[in-house]
Parts: structure tokens; sequence; C-alpha cells
């Protein structure tokens, strides 16, 4: 018998856009206490600072209120569990305009407050099945809103850990983006003789090799989930977190470190 397709998860839209807007609020509300110190430190993500990554965190959501006000584009080009493989080559991009964003804005306050607003209106009266023409290719705008989960929990723990902030992250944002980059784990290595546990927010079956149907399975990761992220999206290394016991990994098949990171 050939082995069962994986359904592909679904995501509550209306949980998704609360959780995109709360998370985005959290953040503002954590940049308006940074000192001109703080902003001035490395967010070691390349040569940006803080204030650089402070004003990137706002074109994780500015991106949904501009792809909301272009045409809409004529067919979807992006599956959800493709994104996370499609941003590596944007990241130069990405680079430059972080750079002319906060150079032109060094009003962080003004910024943040001018990008909530244009997506809450956004948000408001746009359909969860409204194609938006994003870069990494065109997408719904409920799919979309779940890859923002993604930007803003991991780019608000880049700033917190930069910054020596204590942001919170929204549980729904968090289990969002838990969830996507465990099944994006699936998908680049297909299988079910490993079980990959986040708890409480994911369980994925991978990788090649005989398939586990019952009991405990001969091969297990499990990790909480911000060193998961971490993980997937390269800000550590899985060498660290097993030295550091911040995963725990039994079995022939559970070296992830050959898989990760995800994303560039």
């Amino acid at each position: 018998m050939p082995p069962a397709r994986k359904r592909t998860r679904t995501y509550d839209p209306v949980k998704i856009r609360a959780a995109v807007l709360a998370q985005f609020g959290n953040v503002r509300q954590g940049v308006r206490t940074l000192t001109e110190e703080q902003l001035a430190r490395p967010a070691r993500l390349g040569d940006w600072s803080v204030r650089e990554l402070a004003a990137h965190l706002t074109m994780a959501v500015e991106t949904v209120s501009r792809n909301l006000d272009r045409p809409e584009p004529g067919a979807k080009e992006l599956a959800l569990l493709d994104w996370p493989f499609a941003t590596a080559a944007r990241a130069g991009d990405i680079a430059d305009g972080t750079r002319e964003l906060a150079h032109d804005n060094p009003d962080l306050d003004a910024l943040y407050t001018r990008v909530e607003q244009r997506i809450t209106e956004r948000l408001a009266t746009a359909p969860d099945d409204r194609l938006l023409a994003a870069r990494t290719g065109a997408m719904t705008l409920a799919d979309y809103l779940v890859t923002r989960t993604v930007e803003l929990v991991v780019h608000t723990d880049d700033l917190n850990r930069a910054a020596g902030t204590d942001i919170p992250l929204d549980r729904q944002a968090l289990a969002a983006c838990t969830r996507l980059l465990a099944d994006a784990l699936a998908v680049k290595a297909p299988g079910a003789s490993t079980e990959v546990r986040i708890p409480p927010y994911a369980v994925v079956q991978c990788v090649e090799g005989p398939r586990h149907t019952r009991g405990t399975p001969p091969n297990v990761v499990e990790t909480d989930p911000l060193t998961w992220i971490r993980l997937a999206t390269g800000r550590t290394e899985w060498k660290t977190v097993l030295d550091e016991a911040k995963v725990s990994a039994s079995g022939e098949r559970a070296d992830l470190g050959g898989l990760l990171p995800l994303m560039g």
C-alpha cells in the first residue's frame, strides 16, 4: 500500500489576522521604549543596526497593505509551503530597502503608527482569497498573512536578543510560525522515520527510512518553539543547541543538522 498522503495544515484566517495585528502592536510598544544607545547596537544580522531592524519589522506588514493597493494578479503562483524556500533570493533587495527605510524615517514611532493604521484599514475590507502580487510569487491574502507571522516572530526575537528587550510573542503568531516552519521541514525531507516534536504547537514526521506505525518512534527530535525557529532560520546551529541541551535527539535518523536552516 502507498503511504497515506499527509493533509495540508489549515489556519483560521480570523485568528491569523488578529495574530498579525497583535504581534505588530507588541513590537510597536517595545520599539517606543528603545533608547538611542539601544538603537545604535548591532542587530547581529549582517551590518544592520537595531534601528534598521526595527524599521525592517514594519516592512513585514506594510507589504500586505502595498500589495492590496496593487492590481490583483491573474493566478496564484505560490503555495504556502513553498514560501519558506522562496525567500533567500530576495535578501539583497531587502537589505537595501531596509537601510533606505531607516534613513528616511528617523521617527520610528511615526512610521509604526502609519503602518499600523494602513494595514488595519486594508484588512477590514479585504477577502481572504484576494491574490497578492508578492515578490516571491502571487499568493492568497490568507496564506500571505501566515507568512507574516514568521517575519514578525523571527524578527521580534532578533530584536529582543540584540536590544535586550522583552517584547512578548503573541501565542497565535508563535504557533503559526512554529507550524509553518515544521511543515516546511517535512516538505524538504519527506518521509516518516523521524518524529519532530515542538510542544505545544507542532508534531511532524519526516526523513526517509522505515515507516513508524505504533509505539514510541525510533527517531525523535524535541525542542521548544523559539529554539526550533532559530534553527529553521539560521539564527543558531544544530550542534550548538545539542551542546546546550536545548534539543533532545534520539535515533540514527534524528540528526537534522544537514537539513537546516530552512530559510536563509
